[in-house]
């Protein structure tokens, strides 16, 4: 997560996430039948697919929408995307609950919140309608047939490794800016940042995980904060869009642009324009369009009786200024 709500010197992340015999890389072939009870799917003529991401009007979403919009139009599916207001359970759920109505032949969505979820989902599972993850993931791995994420543990890890990179054997503290609790993909991230710290730069300290109810304005008064407490502060790591948003603006109150080392998650326009002026030193794209265009090809795997892949990782990429321009593709869409 992506997630407006709910980017590195390198290349394309080498490494995804070791995998289960139940899961694999985009591509692979290591696939099982789809496990989820049958009933309106191909067989009575439901071509319709529901999309309900995170948030309105994210880029990262917006992407997601688009890779979506044309994997279903390849295969003869309509798509149909809804989005709460904010990244919230409590706006998300009445959306996935009202689906009920419409039993769709599958459900693709990023789960807001990780446990709180699980019985609107489940319930609309129960119905005989196909449920795909994408982005986000429930802890019960019971309910969708097929998860597609970014390896976002490894991302994290990136994130330390470029970290120290930066910072250039230097000692110094460093802020990990988390959203909201019980969100999969940036708990995911900050675990992982935390983990490779302590080998890839044992000169540099974490001064822990702070949550940002993944507002901008929390972000900034966080980093301004950690700024006046922490005199050593030498590097800031940002989950997802709005955290890192919100550091590159406490960044810059603070007259630190640049003398604090910031990576972010992500490659909204916004984060691109700070990477190319410099309120970023680095970033970590995910690819977003990828995530949706499989999420609707397992999607209609389930539906149509074949085999279903249940742990997918998309891929990463680092950018940085110096290379950010031949990786182009990766940049997030607002529109498609």
């Amino acid at each position: 997560m992506s997630t407006r709500t709910l980017i590195l010197t390198g290349a394309v992340l080498a490494a995804g996430a070791l995998l289960t015999a139940c899961g694999g890389k985009i591509g692979e072939n290591n696939a099982a039948p789809s496990s989820q009870s049958s009933g309106g799917g191909a067989a009575s003529g439901n071509k319709n697919l529901e999309l309900v991401v995170g948030v309105k009007n994210e880029p990262f979403y917006i992407s997601m929408q688009c890779g979506a919009e044309a994997a279903a139009k390849s295969a003869g599916y309509t798509l149909n995307t809804q989005a709460p207001d904010k990244f919230d359970p409590t706006l998300q759920g009445p959306i996935v609950t009202a689906l009920g109505a419409k039993k769709p032949a599958a459900l693709l969505i990023a789960p807001t919140d990780d446990k709180t979820m699980a019985p609107q989902m489940k319930t609309i599972k129960d119905m005989g309608v196909k449920i795909i993850e994408v982005d986000t993931a429930l802890q019960d791995t019971s309910v969708a047939a097929s998860s597609i994420s970014s390896d976002n543990t490894q991302g994290g890890k990136l994130a330390a490794q470029t970290i120290a990179k930066l910072t250039s054997g230097k000692t110094g503290s460093v802020l990990v800016l988390d959203t909201k609790a019980g969100t999969s993909t940036t708990a995911a991230r900050a675990k992982g940042f935390e983990e490779e710290l302590k080998t890839a730069a044992p000169n540099l300290k974490s001064i822990g995980i702070q949550f940002t109810d993944n507002e901008p304005a929390v972000a900034a008064q966080k980093v301004t904060a950690a700024i006046s407490s922490t005199p050593d502060l030498i590097g800031v790591f940002a989950t997802n869009l709005n955290t890192g948003e919100g550091a590159a603006t406490g960044l810059r109150s603070a007259g630190k642009v640049g003398q604090v080392q910031l990576v972010g998650f992500d490659a909204s326009p916004s984060e691109v324009e700070g990477l190319k002026n410099g309120a970023f030193q680095a970033l970590i794209a995910q690819d977003p369009a990828t995530i949706g265009k499989v999420g609707v090809e397992q999607a209609v795997n389930a539906i149509e009786g074949k085999s279903v892949q249940r742990n997918i990782s998309a891929p990463l990429v680092a950018l940085t200024k110096d290379d950010m321009t031949n990786k182009a593709e990766f940049f997030y869409k607002t529109k498609c």
